[in-house]
C-alpha cells in the first residue's frame, strides 16, 4: 500500500520496504524513504521543520532526512484517507559506536545559525508559561477530589503527594525567574533546534540508521536537550547513572562548553517534575484499564523514590563537572539542610 502512495503520490519506484523501530521505510534508488504521519500539524508547521532540516543538512549533517513534496508540490499527502509525510535520506549505514554528548553538542552549534525566524516549533521563554499552565490544570483536579473518597490507589496517591509536588514546581519556577533576571545570557544561549524530549535512543540506530527525525524537534535553549536526556538517564538506572552523566557532559563541553545561563536554565528544568506531571496527566487521559495500572505502578515508584531524587537534585553540579564556584551557580539551599 505505502508502495503504491509513493509511486502515485511522489513518482517513486522502490524495491523493498524495511521495518524501523519508530518508523515504516521503504528503500530504493540508493535512497531510505521513511513513512511519518503528520500527527495533525500543517503545511506551514511541516515547511518549517523542512527549512531547519534543510540548513541542519547544508550544515553537513547527513543523517537529518529532507521532506519531499508530492508531485503536486504539497509537503503532506492524502492517500486512501490518511496523511502522510515523506522524509528522504541517502542509504547511509551508521553502526560504529557514537559519542552522544558530541553528536549532540554538534547538532545544537549547527541549529542555532538558523538564519530565518522560527515562529511555530519556538518554545523559546516559554517554559514558565508553559509550567504554570499545568500546575494550575493539575491543582484544579486535585482541589475537586479533596473533599470526595478516592476512587482508587491512584488517586489516594495523587491526593497525598500533590502538595510536595507543588512546592518542588513553585522552586523549579522561582529558580528559572531568578536565572532569568541575574544572568546575561551570553552568544552560545540563543535559540537552537532541540527535542520535544532527548533521549539516549531517540536518533536510533534503527537497524543501523542514525536517523535525527525533525518530527522531534522543537526550536529551543540547548538546556532543554541536556536536562531531558540527564532525566531520562537518572530514571533508566538511579544506581549507576553518575558514570554515564559524567562522560556524557565532559563530551558535550569539549565542543561547546556552558554558560552559567545555560547551566541554570538547565538546573531548573531538573527541579521541575516532568515525570510526575506526565505520569498523572496520562492517567487522567488515558481509557484503558492496563495502561492505567502501569501509570499506577509508575506513580508508587516516583513517590518511592522521591528522596532519592532530592538526592540527585543535590548532587547533579557536581557529578556533571558544572563549574559551581567559578560561574557563582546558586543552589536549593533546602536541599542540603
Amino acid at each position: 500500500m505505502l508502495q503504491k502512495m509513493l509511486e502515485n503520490q511522489y513518482g517513486i519506484t522502490v524495491e523493498e520496504y524495511v521495518k524501523l523501530d519508530r518508523f515504516d521505510a521503504l528503500r530504493g534508488n540508493g535512497w531510505l524513504y521513511l513513512i511519518a504521519n503528520p500527527a495533525g500539524r500543517e503545511e506551514e508547521e511541516i515547511a518549517e521543520l523542512g527549512k531547519m532540516a534543510e540548513h541542519l543538512r547544508n550544515y553537513g549533517d547527513q543523517n537529518v532526512p529532507i521532506f519531499l513534496p508530492t508531485k503536486e508540490g504539497n509537503l503532506i499527502a492524502e492517500w486512501e484517507k490518511n496523511k502522510y509525510c515523506v522524509l528522504a535520506n541517502r542509504q547511509t549505514e551508521e553502526q560504529r559506536k557514537i559519542k552522544l554528548g558530541r553528536k549532540l553538542a554538534k547538532f545544537h552549534e549547527r541549529g542555532r545559525r538558523v538564519p530565518f525566524q522560527i515562529e511555530r516549533s519556538s518554545r523559546i521563554g516559554q517554559w514558565k508559561a508553559l509550567w504554570e499552565k499545568r500546575l494550575e490544570q493539575m491543582e484544579k483536579v486535585w482541589s475537586g477530589l479533596l473533599f470526595q473518597t478516592p476512587e482508587d490507589e491512584f488517586e489516594r496517591m495523587f491526593i497525598d503527594s500533590f502538595p510536595y509536588y507543588l512546592g518542588l514546581t513553585e522552586n523549579a519556577i522561582q529558580y528559572l525567574v531568578d536565572t532569568e533576571l541575574d544572568e546575561e545570557p551570553l552568544e552560545t544561549d540563543g535559540g537552537t533546534v532541540c527535542h520535544e524530549r532527548f533521549t539516549k535512543k531517540i536518533w536510533g540506530p534503527y537497524s543501523h540508521y542514525l536517523i535525527k527525525n525533525p518530527f522531534d524537534w522543537v526550536f529551543d535553549h540547548r538546556s532543554r536537550d541536556l536536562a531531558e536526556w540527564t532525566r531520562e538517564r537518572y530514571f533508566r538506572n538511579i544506581q549507576t547513572y553518575d558514570v554515564e552523566l559524567k562522560q556524557f557532559f565532559a563530551e558535550y563541553q569539549s565542543i561547546a562548553p556552558l554558560s552559567s545561563f545555560s547551566w541554570r536554565l538547565l538546573y531548573s528544568r531538573l527541579i521541575f517534575p516532568l515525570h510526575y506531571f506526565d505520569c498523572i496527566e496520562s492517567y487522567y487521559i488515558t481509557r484503558s484499564e492496563q495502561e492505567k495500572k502501569v501509570l499506577e505502578e509508575r506513580l508508587s515508584k516516583i513517590l518511592r523514590q522521591s528522596s532519592d531524587y532530592e538526592g540527585f537534585l543535590t548532587g547533579f553540579f557536581q557529578m556533571s563537572g558544572a563549574p559551581v564556584k567559578r560561574l557563582h551557580i546558586p543552589q536549593l539551599e533546602w536541599l542540603f539542610r
